[in-house]
């Protein structure tokens, strides 16, 4: 499993984000070890005072546990991990907390230890955690015969940006027809007898008229290419002059070429939209349905634990009852029947503890495999919707210079990103 790792303070926000149920289909606090407190909020809080007695400052040790996608690993197994991590950096006998989110149809956990030993006042020292962890990381994936990551394997093929769903790929620019230009061009101003009504019909077609540095008035299109408009609608200085005006009234080319950029931009976040918009009463439903499993879920959970709560105290009572009390448990004692009924309730508690686990594990597998079935709907409607906006990307970017690509690039990532946040799917 991949196991990750800081050193941090601000233990308050801390436990908020481990009990976070808003982003987390369900949250367990296994466990509290070494604390005198009995809730996550106060056990930091210890930690946070015993800290003060020491020049530490971040003194807590934070570490992720998360295995492949399509394992399903027993709490045991977490245990064994948490114990083998614990050796390996030192903290075998730190306080610490357990506390397991199961998201998006994957369980993880998290462990975090205070960094303080109490006996001697300081902080538990941790060089090279990174590698150590990543030592326990390669023997967990090997001996459960896990797939290794490919960064595991070669350095070299462990993907650094790691941000993305698809590579960016610049489609084939199309050639530029000169003879379609210059008609176009030739024909705005032949339907043309003032300069509003020529500027209109050159932007139905995709120029902007603007001043030219040496070649006076120009059109600019949307690729910012320059036309000279003498040169190309054959006309001559003194007639454009005429009817167009003077030509300091008009924008430069940078200025033409920025108000095509904000039309563009304009144009490509309407698209957009409409692309993100036809997806949106799928991923609703989706989410609907997922807000419902989650409740159905959580409710089997809890009746789960009731159920073993009361079995439990069933249990119990009767390993009290063989006991005995009175002059009945006097006469166990003293015949040394007390202690073989006292190693049996042991045992029996035991076993008892292992059918439980055993139980709440089988329900977790469960579970999980009911929130892939429906993950993978999700996950097939993001992959679609990523894909409609990746192909109208490429399908602009296919006509644009390579500068304005950048820009155009620039607004379908920002729709990429918010697509990765919407409608609460995200991971």
């Amino acid at each position: 499993m991949i196991i990750k790792a800081s050193q941090r303070s601000f233990g308050k926000e801390l436990a908020a984000h481990l009990l976070n149920e808003k982003d987390n289909d369900y949250v367990e606090v296994h466990a509290i070890n070494g604390f005198a407190a009995d809730t996550l909020h106060e056990a930091f809080e210890e930690a946070e005072a015993v800290s003060n007695g020491t020049k530490c400052t971040q003194y807590l040790f934070s570490v992720s546990l998360s295995p492949p996608k399509d394992a399903n690993v027993s709490t045991a197994t977490y245990e064994d991990a948490i114990e083998r991590v614990s050796r390996k950096l030192g903290l075998q006998d730190q306080p610490h907390v357990i506390v397991f989110h199961e998201k998006e149809a994957r369980r993880h956990c998290h462990v975090v230890y205070s960094r303080i030993n109490a006996d001697e006042m300081k902080a538990v020292n941790l060089p090279y955690f990174k590698n150590k962890l990543m030592e326990v990381s390669k023997e967990l994936y090997l001996e459960h015969d896990w797939r290794l990551p490919q960064g595991f394997i070669d350095k070299s093929k462990r993907n650094p940006l790691n941000f993305t769903l698809h590579e960016w790929q610049q489609a084939k620019r199309l050639g530029h027809d000169p003879k379609m230009t210059k008609l176009v061009l030739k024909e705005c101003w032949a339907v043309s007898d003032n300069k509003q009504a020529f500027k209109n019909a050159l932007e139905q077609h995709g120029f902007y008229l603007a001043r030219g540095e040496r070649r006076g008035m120009v059109a600019v299109d949307w690729k910012g290419k320059v036309f000279s408009l003498s040169k190309w609608c054959g006309v001559k200085p003194k007639a454009l002059q005429e009817r167009l005006g003077d030509q300091a009234e008009l924008p430069t080319v940078e200025e033409a070429t920025a108000s095509f950029d904000q039309a563009l931009m304009a144009r490509m976040q309407n698209l957009g939209d409409k692309v993100t918009q036809s997806y949106e009463p799928k991923l609703a439903a989706l989410k609907t349905q997922k807000v419902r499993l989650k409740e159905r879920l959580a409710k089997e959970r809890q009746e789960l634990h009731n159920a073993q709560q009361k079995r439990f105290e069933r249990e119990t009572k009767i390993r009290q009852d063989r006991l005995g009390s009175g002059i009945r448990g006097i006469w166990n004692r003293m015949t040394g029947r007390y202690a073989r009924i006292k190693k049996q309730n042991e045992l029996e508690t035991y076993e008892a503890m292992l059918r439980d686990r055993a139980e709440k594990d089988k329900l977790i597998f469960h579970h999980i495999e009911q929130r892939q079935s429906l993950q993978q709907k999700i996950d097939h409607v993001q992959q679609a919707r990523s894909e409609a906006l990746l192909n109208l990307r490429n399908s602009v970017n296919a006509q644009l210079p390579e500068h304005k690509a950048e820009t155009v690039k620039t607004v379908f990532d920002q729709y990429q990103n918010r697509n990765e946040r919407d409608l609460g799917l995200d991971r």
